[in-house]
Order: C-alpha cells, then sequence, then structure tokens
C-alpha cells in the first residue's frame, strides 16, 4: 500500500467549531481512493469518508507538504507505443495530449503525488514497460 496524508481544519457541521481533519490519498488494489476522518473536540461529532476523489486544494497541499514524484521509465527504448497507450488509458486524454505527457514522462517531469505516480508506473510495468516512481 502507497499512501501520503495530510492534516487540515474545516468547520463542524454539527457546532461551527473548527475541526482538524486527518486525509490520506491511498493506493489500494490497483486504484486511488481519498479517506477522511475527524472527530470534533468541541461537540465531540466524528466523520468517516472512505474511498472519495482527492479534492484539489488537498492535492495541493500534499504536493507542498510532500514534494512532488515523479515517475521513471528505466528503459525508454521499451516502446513509446506502449506508454502512450497507458497514458492515453489511465490519464483519460488524446493522442496529442498523450505525445506530451510521453515526452514528460521520458524527461522525468511527470510530477504528481507519490500515489499517483506509482499507479502510473505499476500499469507501466504490468504492460511490460520498467517504470518505478520516486520523489523528486
Amino acid at each position: 500500500m502507497v499512501f501520503e496524508s495530510v492534516t487540515y481544519t474545516e468547520v463542524c457541521s454539527s457546532c461551527g467549531a473548527d475541526l482538524e481533519c486527518h486525509g490520506a490519498q491511498v493506493l489500494v488494489g490497483g486504484r486511488l481512493r481519498w479517506d477522511v476522518e475527524s472527530t470534533c473536540s468541541a461537540c465531540g461529532s466524528a466523520l468517516l469518508v472512505c474511498g472519495g476523489d482527492l479534492p484539489g486544494e488537498r492535492r495541493d497541499q500534499m504536493l507542498s507538504e510532500h514534494g512532488p514524484a515523479t515517475v521513471h521509465v528505466v528503459s525508454p527504448s521499451a516502446g513509446n507505443v506502449a506508454i502512450m497507450r497507458i497514458l492515453r488509458s489511465e490519464l483519460g486524454i488524446d493522442l496529442a495530449d498523450a505525445k506530451a505527457v510521453l515526452r514528460r514522462v521520458l524527461s522525468g517531469d511527470c510530477t504528481g503525488t507519490l500515489p499517483e505516480m506509482e499507479l502510473l508506473a505499476r500499469k507501466l510495468r504490468a504492460s511490460g514497460v520498467a517504470a518505478v516512481a520516486a520523489r523528486s
């Protein structure tokens, strides 16, 4: 399991007090998920949300706090077509965008959270492309 976590403050929906939340982006079973847990210190209201999508502001917070991770193709001669096929499938992008992302992958400039990059590296490895995810 690969994960990154952040702590942030929200407003308690039960009493309006500041609520400390703990969120984690987790790579489990070949899928990314966003889990959040919190308990209000003022009223005791508890929240647990599992399996959601990572909110953009939490992704930005993770990247700021932990730094970006990159995916590196160990053997670029493995075939650009195979890499682009994975990029199009995983990222839901067209051929032109896949070519641009391919250039970023090959140059070591394709970044994201560690779970995101590990998922992409695993998909590439499953297609026979030697790839690793690492902190930049």
